[in-house]
């Protein structure tokens, strides 16, 4: 047991890393940081007790399981606060990846008119599809520009950048980083738990490369992503008309790649006690693993 504990701590610290560094560039303190994850234990027990039984949980359950006391668990039970906007509900980024599909099988759609003159595509027409109709196509509209993803001149859209990066808003950007990270953890932690089904969680890693192979190499997985990234918006698309939009599931299919210049412990950072066996590996966590 204590073996266990020990190596969920270090884990956590890996995680955490990056989280920490974030946080500490954009000035969160430990006072901060630990209301976070007073929040979290409380509301990740009451998920737990739910899962179990499905009754709620009482106080001293919430205490017990979390570590917090009573008065500490009451007032977070009692205070919820979303300050994020949820990514799944972004109309702006519906629109754009709609717009990019039809970009991806006609490159000269990169422009359209703003109005629907019932003659082909328009952003007006895109919009309404993207949205289902739930939002204004001017109000889509204004938040692409406030975002820089798009420009208006003489009543046409002009399409800029070929993915939905919010670069112009922090708040957008850390919404994104809040969703896509947590979403990933999910898979990976529902995979280390043994829940079912499975989730495909796979990595493929190497040492010793070159900065430029690298760089190379990101390319590379960047344009077989593209290939991926329309089919799979196809799919999930087809998905959600067929059900009228009323599934109950809801999914999120990533990827990532992350280089950096290799470093020692003498700079801080966690590296193996015992030389690698092999430069390249790869990590399945989509199988279950054994201790």
């Amino acid at each position: 047991m204590q073996d266990r504990l020990s190596w969920t701590q270090a884990a956590l610290a890996r995680i955490l890393r990056p989280a920490v560094r974030l946080a500490l560039a954009m000035g969160l303190k430990h006072p901060q940081l630990e209301e976070v994850l007073r929040d979290l234990l409380v509301d990740e027990a009451r998920n737990l007790w739910n899962k179990k039984d499905g009754s709620k949980p009482n106080l001293s359950q919430l205490a017990t399981t979390t570590g917090l006391n009573r008065k500490d668990v009451t007032a977070r039970v009692r205070d919820t606060r979303t300050v994020l906007p949820a990514t799944e509900s972004s109309a702006a980024a519906k629109a754009y990846t709609a717009w990019l599909q039809v970009v991806a099988e006609d490159t000269s759609q990169r422009t359209l008119p703003l109005a629907d003159s019932g003659d082909g595509h328009s952003f007006e027409l895109l919009s309404r599809f993207a949205t289902r109709g739930n939002v204004h196509h001017r109000t889509v509209l204004e938040e692409l520009q406030r975002l820089n993803l798009v420009t208006l001149s003489d009543g046409e859209v002009h399409l800029l950048g070929d993915s939905f990066t919010p670069t112009a808003s922090v708040r957008d950007m850390l919404a994104f980083l809040g969703d896509n990270v947590r979403d990933h953890l999910q898979a990976a932690v529902s995979n280390t738990l043994g829940q079912q089904p499975r989730m495909l969680e796979r990595a493929v890693f190497a040492s010793g490369l070159s900065l430029e192979d690298c760089e190379r190499i990101q390319q590379l997985s960047r344009q077989q992503w593209e290939k991926v990234h329309h089919l799979l918006v196809r799919e999930m698309t087809d998905a959600v008309e067929q059900s009228d939009g009323q599934g109950a599931g809801r999914m999120r299919v990533g990827i990532y790649a992350y280089y950096e210049k290799e470093r020692d412990t003498s700079e801080g950072v966690d590296v193996p006690a015992e030389p690698a066996q092999r430069n390249v590996d790869e990590l399945d966590a989509s199988r279950p693993v054994k201790d």
